[in-house]
C-alpha cells in the first residue's frame, strides 16, 4: 500500500462526522456496541460499512492494555491436522471477543523464537504453542512477558505453564500391539521430519516390538510428510526386509501413500502387509481397505487450550494445568 492510500484510510472522525456524533461515542461503540443507543448503533454500523473504517488497535496495544489477541504457533501449513486444531481454538476465542494471530515456524526452534518475539511485540495476551522444545531465549522472553502459555498436542513433563495433548508413546505402543496380536512380526516404522511427536511415536513402536522380542526397524527421512513420499519409504523397507508384513506410519499422509503404493505393487493389504496410520484423517475412511489409525482429538485439544488460556486471562484459578485428552484407535480394515 502506498502512502497516499494510507492517508485516504477512513478515520474514527470520518465515521463520527457521517453519523453526527462525537469520536468518543464511536469509540465506545467499537468497545461495546450495547453501550450506545440502538438508533445510534445502527447509524454507526452503516457509517463504518460505507467508509470502510478499520479500527486502529495499535494505541491500546502499545499502552500494554489488553490486545484481545491470542498468538498461535503452527509448525506446518501443509499438514491439515492443524486446521481442525485452530478451528477448536477459534470457537472459544471468537465467542469471547478475542482475535487469533497465526505464525508458522516449520518445526524450527530458531524460527519459533523469531515468531514468538514478533507476536509478543504485538502485545498478544497469551500464546498457544505446538512444540515443547524451545530455545533458552524463547523461554526467557515468555517469562519476561508474563503472558499465559499453553503447550499443545503432546504432554511435556515440565511445561512452561499449561499443557493440553495426548500420550503419543502410549498410543503408538497400543496400536503396534494390535498389529502384533494380528500375527504380524516384521513391522517397520515409517517416520518423517523427525520432530518431537515423530520420535515419541517411534518410542512407543520400539517398546511394543522389544516387548515382543522383535528388533525395531526404522525407515526414516528428514523430509516433510506427503502421500508421494511413502513410495520411496516402502521401496527402502522392502529392500531391507523382504519379509515385511506390517508398517506403522507416523501419520496418515504416509500411511495412505504406503497403502496405495502396496496396491500398485500388487501386495494385498492387510493379508500380506498391514498398514497403520496416525491422526485418522477423513480420507483414510474413504479408501479401500479403510485405514486403521490413531484418532487424535485435534479440535478438542484446540478448544481446551483456548478455554484454559482465557480462564487464566479472566483471573480464574486453573486447577488442572496438564490435560490428557486421550486417543482412540479406529476400526479400519488395513490390519
Amino acid at each position: 500500500m502506498n502512502q497516499n492510500n494510507k492517508k485516504n484510510r477512513a478515520t474514527l472522525q470520518d465515521v463520527a462526522d457521517k453519523v453526527g456524533v462525537t469520536k468518543m461515542t464511536v469509540s465506545r461503540y467499537m468497545r461495546n456496541p450495547e453501550s450506545v443507543a440502538e438508533k445510534t448503533r445502527v447509524k454507526i454500523a452503516e457509517a463504518i460499512e460505507k467508509t470502510g473504517y478499520i479500527e486502529n488497535r495499535a494505541p491500546a496495544m502499545l499502552s500494554k492494555s489488553s490486545s484481545k489477541a491470542i498468538g498461535i504457533l503452527l509448525p506446518s501449513l501443509s499438514n491439515q491436522i492443524f486446521a481442525s486444531f485452530v478451528q477448536g481454538i477459534e470457537t472459544v476465542t471468537k465467542a469471547n471477543g478475542y482475535e487469533t494471530l497465526l505464525a508458522h515456524f516449520s518445526y524450527d526452534e530458531m524460527e519459533e523464537e523469531h515468531k514468538i518475539a514478533s507476536l509478543l511485540s504485538y502485545q498478544v495476551d497469551g500464546l498457544i504453542l505446538t512444540e515443547s522444545h524451545h530455545t533458552p531465549r524463547t523461554l526467557q522472553m515468555i517469562k519476561n512477558s508474563g503472558v499465559p502459555v499453553v503447550e499443545t498436542m503432546e504432554l511435556p513433563s515440565n511445561p512452561i505453564d499449561m499443557a493440553v495433548g495426548l500420550d503419543h508413546e502410549d498410543a503408538s505402543y497400543h496400536v503396534v500391539k494390535r498389529m502384533l496380536d494380528s500375527g504380524k512380526t516384521t513391522i517397520a516404522y515409517f517416520g518423517a521430519r523427525l520432530d518431537t511427536r515423530t520420535k515419541l511415536r517411534m518410542q512407543g513402536y520400539d517398546r511394543a516390538m522389544q516387548e515382543a522380542g522383535l528388533e525395531p526397524k526404522h525407515i526414516l527421512t528428514g523430509e516433510h510428510s506427503s502421500f508421494s513420499l511413502a513410495d520411496g519409504l516402502l521401496e527402502r523397507a522392502l529392500e531391507a526386509y523382504p519379509n515385511l508384513d506390517g508398517v506403522f506410519c507416523t501419520n496418515d499422509d504416509i500411511a495412505i501413500g504406503t497403502l496405495l503404493s502396496a496396491q500398485r505393487r500388487q501386495i494385498p493389504v492387510p493379508q500380506q502387509l498391514a498398514v497403520v496410520g496416525y491422526n485418522a484423517l477423513d480420507i483414510g475412511q474413504t479408501i479401500s481397505p479403510t485405514l486403521t489409525s490413531v484418532d487424535t482429538p485435534r479440535f478438542e485439544i484446540g478448544e481446551k487450550s483456548a478455554q484454559l488460556l482465557l480462564a487464566r486471562l479472566k483471573g480464574e484459578v486453573v486447577e488442572e494445568t496438564i490435560v490428557d485428552m486421550g486417543y482412540k484407535i479406529t476400526q479400519g480394515e488395513s490390519v
